[in-house]
């Protein structure tokens, strides 16, 4: 795994964290209307689950290269 995440190109997890992760950006990001449904206690739906992840995929990954570049260069 950390070998393919090295591999990736910071840029290509950045993009995909602006495009995919954010997208629609209108009205607001899916992402954050998925977030606020959590808070909010309302995220029960199984479509609306399979959504929350498939925006915040390419954030965990981005983290996961960052959390590679500091650890280990």
């Amino acid at each position: 795994m950390w070998e393919l995440l090295a591999e990736l190109p910071l840029s290509y997890a950045v993009i995909a964290a602006a495009t995919l992760g954010l997208a629609p950006f209108v009205p607001e990001p899916h992402i954050w209307e998925k977030l606020k449904m959590i808070k909010a206690g309302t995220l029960k739906r199984p479509i609306d689950i399979f959504d929350f992840l498939m925006h915040a995929a390419p954030f965990v990954v981005l983290a996961a290269k960052l959390i590679q570049m500091a650890l280990f260069g």
